[in-house]
Order: C-alpha cells, then structure tokens, then sequence
C-alpha cells in the first residue's frame, strides 16, 4: 500500500483551507486509514461508523480486537449522536477539559458507532483533542473518528510523525505530520456511566485536577487485572514496550549502578533512563536525562521518544528510575509499569 504522507503547519487557519487536511479527510470518507497528530500523541484515524474502515485500524496495528478504541469529535452534536445520555458529572468535565486529554466513557446510543469499536461494550469512549490539525481534520471529514495511537500494537506510542512513519509506513494509506505532539502520554480515561465516576487509565490530566471540579473520584483497581474485558484502551496487554526486556528499578543511584554493572559484566548492552537529578551519576552503554522529578510534565514529554531511542540503540537491556506517582506521574508510571511488562527490582537493603 502506498502511504501519502502530508506536513501541515500545527497552527491552522480555520479561515483558511488546507489541501493536505482536504486530502487527509477524503481518504476518510473513502474508509482508508489516516494518521494526524493531537496534543498527546499521533492517532490512528479512520470512521468510527464503518466496520470496514474500523477494522483497517486493527489490521495495521496488529490489535487485539477486544481492545476498545476512542472515539474523536469536534462538537458536542456529535457526542449526542453516539451517546444515550451525558451525565451532569460529565459534562462538568466537558465543560471544564474539553477539547483536552480527557477521554470520557458514555452508555452508547445503540448503532451509532460501529461495534468494532466498542469491542461489543454497551458504552463508548469519546474526547474532543485539543489540536488544530486534528479538529480540523474531525470537521473536514464530518466523521466521527475512532483513533487508537498511530504504532503497531504493543510498541512505544509516536509523539512524531516520523515515528508513525517507521512503524507503519505501507500499511496506511496517509501520514498527516503536523509537528511532534505536546503532552508525550495519552488522555485520562473516566468512566463517567456509574454513580462515582471512575479512572480507567491515567493520562494527560490529573486524578487531583478531576476531583477539583467533580469532588471524588475512584481509580479503577483492576487495572492490572489481565483476566478482565477491557473496557477502555491501556487495561489490557502488554504496551508502550521498546524490543529490549525493561526492568523498573526502585531505589537509590548506587544500588542501581550495581546492577548495571552485574549486566555489562556479563556482556550486556545497559540503557538507564533516569531523572536529571541523577542521570549524570550512572555509568551504563546508553543514559537517558528524561527531565526532572520536579517538572513530570517533562518526563511525560519524552517518554516515548526515549523509549524509541532506546530502540535505535540496539540495546539488551534497559533499566528504568522510578517516578513520583502524583498529578501526571501516575500516567508516567502507569506506561512504564506496562512497558516493563509489571517487572518491578526493588531494593530491599541499602548498598
């Protein structure tokens, strides 16, 4: 399959057309597969109310098919011809994050959508992006549009059209690059169809800003629970994983320079990612500065580049700090925790 490929400045005009988006939007409309850019990362895009182009998303990216995908709009028109109901809670969060990286979870108006993209659930997740490429592109097309992140299944999400290009070149039919994206992780997940709205996947907006307009929330404890249907993107498989095994390693600089070392004394290739706080301290093939514990927001910027870049390296094994769990370190440990596959090394004494 020839992939197009199209740069597009981040900034459109909305008073402006752009060929490459008019472009980008008939592919759509003729059930092809797109990838565009969102302020998380790049999506996969095709129209979510046709089984034929939906399932082109599952074939280019290798997906299990009982992973459900989210849904992208650009008005709430089109939110209330996929949904049943939009509760008060959640539309306080529509309200307040929308567009943004806020993923909501609604009971679904009965084939509105196809079914490939609920994975035969009664509800369907929807956001509204907050990117002009993207919105724009929503709105050329008139569609809504299911979009899963734009890299074979199971590999590090693409923050840059480049990395969607080395994934899946051939097996789409367009590429639309519209710079790399901003928040680096992907958007929270809210089921909002129950009385106490629940966190399905952390992500680009905090369990603290949530609370903040809604009061309590729950974070869903079976999040690691690989026995059960998921019912949002990121509860099930392996994900966000580099080739080489990913071990999280939990204690101080000096323990963890031990383990380097045991590894690259047994002929291994070593990559450390680390925080700056300490990233000079290490002594390993390949040192990752990922951003500082004090600024998250950083961290969750360059996850998934550092991931890829791990990649590039060819290395055997690759090591990880571990993060403060608060505000966006909840979404950065959570990809983490799934890329090392839950492979925790905790340090039990002090060296």
């Amino acid at each position: 399959m020839k992939t197009e490929r199209w740069s597009v400045d981040k900034d459109v005009d909305k008073s402006k057309s752009y060929p490459q988006i008019e472009e980008a939007a008939a592919l759509l409309l003729k059930n092809e597969v797109v990838a565009f850019p969102t302020e998380t990362v790049y999506g996969l895009g095709a129209n979510a109310k046709s089984d034929e182009a939906v399932a082109k998303i599952f074939a280019a990216k290798g997906r299990p098919a009982d992973n459900p995908l989210i849904v992208h709009i650009s008005s709430t028109s089109q939110l209330q011809n996929m949904v049943a109901s939009i509760p008060e809670k959640a539309k306080k969060l529509m309200d307040h994050f929308w567009p943004g990286p806020l993923t909501i979870i609604f009971q679904k108006k009965q084939g509105a959508v196809s079914e490939l993209v609920t994975a035969g659930l009664d509800t369907v997740a929807v956001r509204m992006p907050d990117h002009p490429v993207a919105l724009a592109l929503i709105e050329e097309s008139n569609l809504p549009i299911a979009a899963p992140s734009a890299n074979r299944s199971g590999k590090p999400s693409p923050t840059a059209a480049e990395h969607v290009a080395n994934d899946l070149l051939g097996k789409v039919a367009g590429i639309l690059d519209g710079g790399s994206t901003g928040v680096g992780v992907e958007s929270t997940v809210i089921d909002c169809t129950g009385t106490t709205p629940i966190i399905l996947r952390p992500g680009g907006v905090s369990k603290e800003e949530i609370e903040s307009i809604i009061n309590q929330v729950d974070a869903d404890s079976s999040l690691k629970n690989q026995k059960l249907k998921p019912k949002s993107p990121g509860m099930k498989y392996k994900h966000y994983a580099p080739a080489a095994p990913l071990f999280l390693a939990e204690g101080e600089p000096k323990w963890l320079q031990t383990l380097i070392n045991e590894k690259r004394n047994q002929g291994l290739k070593v990559g450390v990612m680390a925080s700056s706080e300490t990233a000079s301290y290490y002594d390993a093939d390949m040192i990752l500065d990922s951003g500082s514990k004090n600024n998250l927001s950083e961290i969750a910027h360059s996850l998934y580049h550092a991931l890829r870049a791990f990649d590039e390296a060819e290395l055997d094994i690759i090591f990880s700090e571990t993060f403060p769990e608060t505000g966006v370190g909840a979404a950065i440990m959570n990809r983490l925790d799934k890329a090392s596959g839950h492979n925790w090394i905790r340090q039990t004494a002090s060296p």
